[in-house]
């Protein structure tokens, strides 16, 4: 948790970078970055996944199906999903229009069930049924890219990751944290600001400050905790 010393140096960042508003080395946007970081942590101290899993190969799956839907609408089909098909040996037996019956609340159903069946198949045939722990080997599934397999490696792995999805891209951007637009090179610009040791957690505070705050058509920008830091500020209230 952050401590009086750090809450100075945030406010001795906020107060440097808010006098000069010239272009940031990257040491200064680093710095930015760091107390960022801070206040998020504050405004956010959990860190846990909200998509409801009790291991690996479950979280996958509810990752998997939460492109373009919100957490509560997976979490509300997946207990009886994983009810029918607790293994990847089991989903791969299903037929898609049997998987297709149980998730077709959501959105996208009919292209999620085909990769949730491939994507099994594949952990049967190459992984011996276990969820690999490598982004080369996660990225070769079908249905994960590049943020999908960092919220598995950072959730189930503990190994550091920027999962870039709409929200993150967004803020991120807000904040001049970054200037792209592909994820994946979002993804390394985040990466060289802050140790990876914080990868996870600040990519997972960005994506609940996207949700919570920092909305695409109207950021609440008088609630943002991050409005002494944020060079977008004026320009979205």
């Amino acid at each position: 948790m952050p401590n009086a010393a750090s809450e100075r140096q945030t406010r001795a960042t906020q107060a440097a970078w808010a006098a000069s508003r010239k272009r940031e080395t990257l040491d200064e946007r680093s710095a930015r970055a760091g107390a960022i970081a801070q206040n998020l942590a504050r405004a956010y101290p959990e860190v846990e996944c909200p998509l409801a899993h009790t291991n690996t190969f479950e979280l996958l799956v509810a990752v998997i199906l939460s492109a373009q839907c919100t957490d509560a609408a997976v979490n509300k089909i997946t207990p009886e999903l994983f009810r029918r098909y607790p293994t990847p040996h089991a989903l791969s037996r299903a037929s898609t229009a049997e998987i297709e019956d149980q998730i077709r609340t959501l959105g996208l159903f009919r292209a999620k069930a085909k990769a949730l069946k491939r994507c099994a198949q594949q952990l049967v045939q190459e992984f011996d049924g276990q969820v690999p722990g490598t982004m080369e080997e996660l990225t070769r599934l079908a249905g994960v890219g590049r943020k999908t397999a960092n919220v598995i490696l950072g959730h189930a792995f503990d190994a550091p990751g920027i999962a870039v999805d709409t929200h993150c891209k967004r803020v991120s951007r807000r904040l001049g944290l970054t200037r792209q637009v592909d994820p994946v090179k979002i993804e390394r610009d985040l990466a060289k600001l802050l140790p990876p040791a914080e990868w996870t957690a600040f990519s997972h505070r960005l994506i609940l400050h996207g949700r919570r705050i920092c909305y695409a058509r109207k950021p609440a920008c008088a609630q943002c905790p991050l409005n002494g830091l944020c060079p977008s500020r004026e320009k979205t209230t």
